[in-house]
């Protein structure tokens, strides 16, 4: 389908069964973002919500909850998108067969973006940030927060859209400093196209505009988390995968996405901050208060029966995991091309996506050596953590699989793979004092942490433990230890206090292990933890825990732990400290009295019955 607005493609869902109207006044304050997470939570439909209390527009949530609902919204273009992208890698294809890739010629029309349309909907009329839906997400929530904007900038050397950025950077449209309906919050995290356009106005003096789209046809959207290359206009490939031409004017010197719901136009100035936060983000917890850039707002836009689009990020996964997955379908193979001796790259989502990735390479360097170990594999993952987003992985993962059996997105499979391989002496490579994702509050300041690579090949070197070892029943440091899967498990003692007291803990529970869990014992990995029982329910709960509340240069131990010529290593288990920390940032819970206010929707005569 080739949607021209938000409204055809909900009208389009709600024909097909995927859409359900909510008729009854509903809360932004809360109620909205509490319904949203449950039906989520039940893989249940899109939302239309016709009565927002304090707002004359409607909203719309859930719209890409599920992989299929993503695919079904782009079922007409997912294919061509796909032979475009193979295009690129191998654009000689093209004149081998041209008739068979016609189809993909034609897509490539639909990207060159069209300047000044004859409709322009979204400049029906002018309103102020207050009539927008109010939506608070979550109890701690500094205000309210645009989930799923469209920030529009271009480069002050290079103007126009061929050269712009689209990115889905967090705003906050009231609470903390900021002046109601003339200032805006613009959150935005490292290694962000935003950046290096600000720093180019910044060094003229000169203020960056920004446009910030809301709604709009739901390629828009998606384009705005693409993580395409630097220098390539997103709207180029919201185009391509929407079937039709991105419409854009200019007015006031600001671009105009003209089939947009929303747009709101703005200034921001050299040296311009103001305190922006908390919000409950997508790893499970709250980003805390820090200054970003303030946004001094120009004017704001609505189309004619405009609906405010919205999502509710969280533990994951939530509805930003659908995005994660329709972008793995659409590029399919680029990482593995762009990263020479990849096979599969994985961002675990249960774990936050940026603090943990899984990756498959290959290992080509030394085939006359009768030994197997890493070589290319530790080539291949310092290019991986200087690629683009991946640069912010925080735990890294790589193995090689000679005979091509294994993936990386059966989490646990791969885990007991590598940990049966793993030369804790050997296999453990930090990276300290360097950047981490901004939303990630394990490490030491904003931005701030260290990385650590796993990399294991070669032979197994121990057979995994199914069962909880003797030696873990006895040690009387645990209060409770459980196994998580073969080889890892989760054990439970007093709360973190400080580092010195890690220190005089992990002495006593090294005196206690010491000799008795050497290089092939079954459990190489332990995870330590304030809940063992919730940490070892499965294996969502231990991705979640383990990677996001650790910070690898302060946070790994060992038994029988040594340094040698710089390197860290271990003949016993390595120990991840995954307890919280008095700098942790709280995480995310829902609020009971909310979840109580919404059983009438979800109840006998709700709209919503029978969906949870």
């Amino acid at each position: 389908m080739s949607y021209h607005s938000l409204e055809s493609c909900l009208l389009d869902l709600e024909q097909n069964g995927q859409l359900v109207r909510i008729k009854e006044e509903v809360d932004p304050y809360l109620e909205m973002a509490t319904i949203q997470h449950r039906v989520y939570e039940a893989g249940g439909p899109a939302l239309l919500f016709e009565n927002v209390k304090g707002s004359n527009f409607r909203a719309a949530s859930n719209i890409f909850g599920t992989l299929e609902r993503s695919k079904f919204i782009f079922r007409d273009r997912l294919a061509q998108m796909q032979l475009l992208i193979n295009l690129k890698n191998d654009p000689v294809a093209a004149f081998k067969k041209p008739f068979q890739h016609l189809g993909a010629l034609s897509t490539a029309f639909t990207a060159l973006p069209l300047k000044n349309p004859i409709s322009k909907p979204v400049l029906y009329q002018e309103i102020s940030i207050q009539d927008i839906p109010q939506i608070q997400h979550w109890p701690l929530d500094g205000g309210v927060f645009v989930t799923l904007p469209q920030v529009y900038t271009e480069d002050i050397d290079a103007p126009g859209i061929m050269k712009s950025n689209l990115g889905m950077y967090r705003i906050q449209l009231s609470g903390n400093d900021y002046i109601p309906n003339k200032e805006i919050g613009l959150h935005y995290q490292l290694h962000r196209g935003i950046g290096v356009h600000q720093t180019k106005a910044n060094k003229k003096g000169e203020p960056l505009k920004v446009s910030i789209f809301v709604g709009g046809p739901p390629s828009h959207t998606v384009s705005a988390v693409m993580p395409l290359p630097e220098g390539l206009s997103e709207m180029t490939f919201a185009g391509a995968l929407g079937g039709r031409r991105f419409r854009y004017v200019y007015k006031d010197g600001f671009a105009i996405s003209t089939d947009a719901d929303f747009v709101i136009t703005g200034e921001v100035f050299p040296g311009e901050n103001k305190p922006e936060g908390p919000f409950g983000d997508h790893l499970g917890y709250y980003s805390l208060t820090h200054p970003f850039p303030l946004m001094r707002v120009h004017k704001v836009y609505a189309r004619k029966n405009a609906i405010w689009p919205f999502t509710v990020v969280g533990r994951p996964p939530q509805e930003d995991t659908s995005f994660g997955q329709l972008i793995h379908e659409i590029t399919g193979s680029a990482i593995p091309k762009e990263i020479p001796g990849v096979k599969e790259v994985h961002a675990v989502d249960a774990a936050g996506v940026h603090p943990l990735l899984l990756a498959i390479g290959s290992e080509r360097y030394t085939p006359y050596m009768p030994a197997k170990q890493p070589a290319e594999l530790l080539t291949i993952a310092n290019h991986i953590l200087g690629t683009g987003q991946l640069s912010l992985a925080k735990f890294l993962f790589i193995t090689a699989d000679d005979l091509n059996q294994l993936t990386t997105h059966n989490e646990a499979i791969f885990f007991q793979y590598v940990l049966e391989r793993l030369h804790t002496d050997r296999d453990v490579h930090f990276h300290t004092n360097t950047t981490m994702d901004t939303l990630d509050y394990s490490g030491t300041g904003l931005n701030t942490g260290s990385k650590v690579v796993f990399a294991a090949y070669g032979n197994p070197v121990r057979t995994l433990a199914v069962e909880l070892p003797e030696e873990l029943k006895e040690c009387s440091a645990f209060f409770d230890c459980r196994m998580i899967m073969p080889g890892v498990a989760a054990f439970q003692s007093h709360p973190y206090v400080n580092e010195q007291t890690t220190r005089e803990e992990m002495k006593r529970i090294n005196e206690m292990l010491k000799g008795k869990t050497g290089p092939s014992f079954g459990v190489p990995l332990l995870i330590w933890c304030d809940d063992a029982h919730f940490t070892a329910q499965n294996i969502k709960n231990f991705l979640w825990v383990a990677f996001t509340r650790t910070n690898p240069s302060h946070d790994i131990h060992g038994i029988d732990e040594f340094f040698k010529h710089k390197h860290w290593g271990c003949t016993g288990p390595i120990i991840l400290d995954a307890r919280i920390k008095p700098h942790h940032a709280p995480p995310v819970v829902l609020d009971p009295e909310m979840i109580k206010k919404t059983d009438r929707f979800f109840g006998y005569g709700g709209c919503l019955e029978g969906i949870i």
